[in-house]
């Protein structure tokens, strides 16, 4: 490690904050998953509870690790963080199934006296319904991708805590709506059909393809803040760019295939794809009973 970096090492502290959201958010996961484990053997199997705790560890790299210290000393750090908070975080959170273990990891009170009536408020319904359609999942993802690329604004995040903090929530709020239509976490539908996932895919490439690419081949460095910089992982601040750059290319292509050759599997196994209703349909039918017995009397 060289001095510089132990320097940019030394000075960082624990985000007391975010350990303690992302702690809190597993905690209610594993409680919500021993009480549905204990009630109803195998309904959420033990690899979606692990799933879960690999997007909080990815999300924990992302913003509580001592890579949150060199994002603005290292582009290839920053993008590191990117595709954390957009590509690998959110799937695996979503493939959690992360709906009823976390209502289910509440006291009871709060899951049906303040989030339960909250779910089922009409225009929570409605906006629900409107920014999980596909071409808004893919635009969602799009525009907070290059938007915040863009040199103008990706300089004031790194000069503003608060709009550092703004652009992280965006990646990761804009990571899980676009890889909602690929998961389908329950209870959503599809709005889509699944054959269509594939090509949602290769189409999403398309704004990475061009950031990495002009990112890549540009000949000068683009973000200026960066020129100052020490130099840790490479010997200049423009190959800091283009590996950077080279990463984010390479990194969501392989994501993005992985997650399409699955899908594609589904689609050619009807056999598995049938046993998966079955499973959610009888989670259906427990959430529907619970609910209708944590109802009050003479409703």
């Amino acid at each position: 490690m060289t001095s510089a970096a132990q320097k940019i090492f030394a000075s960082w502290s624990t985000p007391i904050i975010v350990i303690e959201i992302l702690l809190l958010t597993s905690l209610v996961y594993l409680v919500g998953w021993l009480r549905l484990r204990g009630a109803f053997q195998d309904l959420i199997s033990a690899w979606r509870l692990a799933s879960f705790f690999a997007g909080i560890f990815s999300l924990w790299i992302a913003l509580g690790s001592p890579l949150n210290a060199f994002d603005d000393v290292s582009l290839i750090a920053h993008m590191v963080q990117h595709l954390l908070l957009m590509a690998v975080a959110p799937p695996l959170i979503l493939l959690s199934a992360p709906t009823l273990p976390l209502l289910q990891g509440l006291p009871r009170w709060m899951a049906h006296s303040i989030v339960s009536p909250f779910l089922r408020w009409s225009l929570v319904k409605h906006m629900g319904h409107f920014i999980t359609n596909p071409a808004i999942c893919w635009l969602s993802a799009a525009l907070a991708l290059l938007g915040w690329h863009i040199p103008g604004a990706f300089e004031m995040g790194l000069h503003s805590r608060i709009l550092h903090e703004v652009e992280h929530a965006s990646f990761f709020g804009a990571g899980i709506l676009f890889w909602w239509p690929v998961v389908q976490p329950w209870p959503s539908t599809a709005r889509w059909p699944r054959w269509s996932v594939p090509l949602y895919l290769f189409c999403g490439t398309f704004p990475c393809d061009a950031l990495s690419g002009f990112l890549a081949f540009c000949d000068r460095v683009v973000y200026k803040s960066y020129l100052p910089s020490p130099h840790i992982l490479t010997s200049s601040p423009l190959q800091d760019q283009e590996f950077a750059a080279a990463l984010m290319w390479t990194c969501t292509t392989i994501i993005f295939l992985l997650a399409a050759a699955i899908v594609t599997m589904q689609i050619l196994s009807p056999k598995n794809a049938r046993m998966s209703s079955r499973a959610w349909a009888r989670l259906k039918k427990i959430t529907d009973h619970s609910a209708e017995a944590s109802k009050p009397e003479g409703m």
